[in-house]
């Protein structure tokens, strides 16, 4: 299996869209859908008729996932969107950001 490229807990520009320019960071990524849920991104509202667990009811606002390819990396240096290639370094894979040549992990 192929190593991803995007993991949770990195800060991501969306590309397109109505979020269009904004980052965020990555709370939860899907590859098996290629869907990604971003911290603050795609929010969406759900409108919630009073139930036993919640009596008051209300609105849900909560982020939705979005296509992974919507969104590209954040470059360590100036959170520009930049694209991820691997190296090997002291022996270990590591992901490093094409634009400015520095490692993102490890």
């Amino acid at each position: 299996m192929a190593s991803a490229k995007i993991k949770k807990g990195d800060k991501v520009v969306v590309l397109s869209g109505k979020d269009k320019g904004r980052t965020g960071t990555v709370q939860q990524v899907m590859p098996k859908d290629g869907k990604i849920v971003v911290e603050g991104i795609n929010v969406v509202a759900r409108h919630r008729k009073p139930s036993q667990q919640n009596p008051q009811g209300g609105i849900d606002r909560f982020p939705a996932p979005m296509h992974i390819a919507k969104v590209a990396v954040a470059d360590p240096k100036d959170d520009a969107p930049t694209r991820v290639r691997f190296e090997m370094k002291d022996g270990k894979k590591v992901r490093v950001a094409v634009k400015s040549g520095e490692t993102i992990d490890g």
